[in-house]
């Protein structure tokens, strides 16, 4: 006679971490102006990001229907090129542009990400729907709903990873971009609150992504189009559930076979706040270097001290570089490095390139650059170490801060001043200085792609809220062609 237990078949209510996203979609209302301007940054800044990556082939290789020659009624444009694209994919087209570069926008929690990887979805999908819509008569998307929807995506994921650390497990923080798109692209397609509890019960139930791609010995590009592929995987799911396809409504806290159990050692979802619009208004711009986050203030004294060490690179001893406990985690790394993927999740080796050569660029994660012996030869004289003040300011929901520290010591025994940087440039604390060269990284930006008279023209319309506001969705896109 069997003595196993049988599971108890009985539906449960939906399980409240994904009913209060849904509520949240369906029913909050953005007031905040600051979070409105905020979003209009973040877009500029995004799209920035995504005319620079397409100078890069291992990125363009990707872009463009699976099946080439495919022809798509109503179908997205993919910015700064001529394709013209299903939803789905292009979201992974998009995502995958503003991605590529490691430029795009931050949030540093006990989980980090970018949440400005959901626009892949939002103009995935939006824009396919406004030509839909125009198509059929009725009232296109504006750009005032995609920045309130890039509001809503980025508090999802960013609230989501205020208290819960996904990389602990070994998890990698873009299935929260599958969260955030997918509820936002179900928002987008009409559904109701119960389709959207069942359309995050989808995204929890599905694969997830191993960070292995981003830590030796595997970091490799995977890193650079794996937001891409999950913003394109939350609109997918949205269409599904569209569709008809059913929930799985304790997806996250059924015993032994739920997201908790078997993903997340049984621990529960933590939360800081209830969601509302604190994650745009508080998000870091990657403005001036394409460089992992925690590393930003570590580039920017590392600049600080190029005039004091370009000219006795030979007579350094050893560099000491201070930093916060996940800056250490996550990028602090010795030994050869491999590719451009590798090299710019190198603390070492976003230290040691602007203070040789007084920058920091994309090209300068290329094999022509890492060639420079001079590079490597650094890097072996720096010392990395946790600064306890940093790992407790980074934590600080009121201050956020990403502290880091540099000071070269020379063979005669003299020294550079000890160069502190708390908060990077791309700071809420910094907006005012900021917000001025943020607009010239999209300018300058935009001038890589277009005629001059195209990039002022996008370059003026963005600059002008109200005007950007009221434009139609799918003529936005069109000025991008």
């Amino acid at each position: 006679m069997s003595t196993h237990i049988a599971d108890a078949n009985i539906r449960p209510a939906p399980d409240a971490e994904l009913v209060a996203i849904a509520d949240y979609v369906c029913d909050y209302e953005i007031d905040s102006a600051e979070a409105l301007t905020t979003a209009r940054h973040c877009l500029m800044d995004s799209l920035a990001c995504a005319m620079l990556a397409l100078h890069y082939p291992e990125c363009t290789k990707h872009l463009g229907p699976i099946v080439p020659g495919t022809q798509v009624p109503h179908g997205t444009r993919v910015p700064g090129t001529a394709h013209v694209l299903d939803p789905v994919k292009a979201a992974f087209d998009i995502g995958a542009l503003v991605r590529w570069l490691d430029f795009n926008d931050t949030w540093l929690a006990a989980e980090w990400g970018h949440p400005s990887d959901n626009l892949g979805a939002i103009l995935g999908l939006g824009d396919y729907l406004s030509r839909k819509a125009q198509a059929e008569g009725a009232a296109p998307l504006t750009m005032d709903a995609v920045l309130r929807y890039m509001i809503k995506a980025h508090e999802i994921q960013g609230v989501l990873a205020l208290e819960n650390s996904f990389n602990r497990v070994g998890l990698d923080h873009v299935l929260l971009v599958k969260a955030a798109s997918a509820a936002v692209a179900g928002h987008m397609l009409g559904q109701t609150r119960d389709q959207l509890v069942d359309t995050l019960s989808q995204v929890w139930v599905d694969g997830q992504s191993l960070r292995t791609y981003r830590h030796a010995p595997n970091a490799g590009s995977r890193k650079s189009w794996a937001a891409g592929d999950a913003s394109s995987r939350g609109v997918r799911l949205a269409l599904m559930v569209s569709r008809g396809e059913m929930g799985l409504p304790s997806v996250l806290t059924a015993p032994r076979w739920g997201f908790y159990d078997v993903l997340f050692k049984g621990n529960r979802f933590a939360f800081q706040r209830d969601y509302g619009s604190y994650v745009m208004e508080n998000v870091l711009f990657k403005i001036s270097f394409p460089a992992e986050f925690h590393a930003q203030t570590a580039v920017e004294c590392a600049l600080q001290l190029h005039a004091q060490v370009k000219d006795r690179l030979d007579q350094i001893e050893r560099i000491e570089l201070r930093t916060q406990e996940s800056g250490v985690r996550i990028i602090s790394k010795d030994g050869p490095l491999h590719n451009p993927a590798d090299r710019d999740h190198c603390l070492q080796y976003m230290v040691a390139v602007p203070l040789i050569f007084g920058r920091l660029t994309a090209a300068d994660y290329e094999d022509s650059v890492a060639a420079d012996p001079r590079i490597d030869q650094l890097r072996e004289k720096m010392v990395v170490s946790e600064d306890p003040r940093y790992t407790k300011d980074y934590l600080d929901p009121d201050q956020r801060a990403i502290g880091n520290a540099v000071q070269v010591f020379f063979k005669d025994g003299s020294s550079t001043e000890k160069v502190e940087v708390d908060y990077p440039i791309g700071h809420r604390r910094r907006r005012a200085e900021g917000i001025p060269v943020l607009e010239a990284k999209f300018l300058d930006a935009l001038r890589t792609r277009f005629p001059k008279g195209q990039a002022q023209r996008i370059y003026d319309l963005c600059l002008d809220a109200p005007a950007l506001a009221t434009m139609p969705l799918h003529r936005f896109m069109d000025l991008w062609v």
